[in-house]
């Protein structure tokens, strides 16, 4: 198993063992067996369990560069530890120009260390976020229970009944929760110890037996439908 941090660490070193200045990056856990470089975009996208098209997305935001051997695109380990970050940061919802402004400041770090505490920063902002954005939905919550009282016993005899036409695999029903707790694909493969793969075909089953459109309108259905908890 490759060992992500000595390959970035080494990668800032010459030959002459001088070293060169170096991006420092947070302490993130990077995907297991690490390819060599150049690392192939498809590659790449099998490593962080997105399309080629989000790839290209990150490349038109700065956030990670790419060059060609030929007609192929490839990255390097240095972008592999940028994807890692930027994962980490998605799977948490950030949104993309924070992450732009996240990558920006790091550039001013001088160490692993300092690179921790502006991670560490922006993370308590983006939890100060979520929890105002909770302190709201509960009210909104509260709004609607109150709206909708008259209708509680139907409201859950119609859901016990939709509950009951909806068969879940163990497996299924276990992605469902992770993906209702918040969890990208990536990190519900990891739970689950499936490929990137096994994991969307996965949540494509559970999609399609809640008729939904997409993971987001599948949890909301479930939760509403009290498969699993809110």
């Amino acid at each position: 198993m490759a060992d992500g941090s000595k390959i970035l660490q080494s990668e800032s070193k010459r030959s002459d063992g001088i070293t060169n200045d170096a991006e420092f990056l947070p302490d993130i856990p990077l995907p297991r067996d690490l390819p060599a470089e150049p690392v192939a975009i498809a590659d790449m996208a099998e490593l962080f369990g997105v399309t080629h098209r989000t790839l290209h997305f990150y490349e038109e935001k700065g956030l990670i560069k790419a060059r060609r051997i030929g007609l192929m695109r490839v990255y390097s380990c240095d972008d592999i530890a940028r994807m890692a970050l930027i994962t980490a940061c998605r799977e948490v919802g950030m949104p993309v120009a924070v992450i732009q402004d996240l990558m920006e400041t790091l550039k001013s770090a001088r160490s692993r260390e300092d690179a921790d505490g502006l991670f560490e920063e922006a993370l308590v902002a983006r939890k100060r976020e979520l929890t105002a954005g909770l302190s709201t939905i509960h009210r909104q919550l509260q709004q609607l229970s109150s709206l909708l009282s008259h209708d509680t016993m139907d409201g859950q005899s119609e859901r016990g009944a939709l509950r009951k036409t909806i068969p879940l695999t163990d497996l299924e029903r276990r992605c469902l929760e992770l993906m209702a707790e918040g969890y990208a694909p990536l990190r519900v493969a990891r739970a689950l110890s499936l490929t990137s793969s096994e994991i969307a075909a996965l949540e494509a089953t559970i999609i399609t037996k809640l008729e939904a459109h997409n993971r987001f309108q599948a949890v909301a259905k479930a939760v509403l439908l009290g498969i699993v908890a809110s």
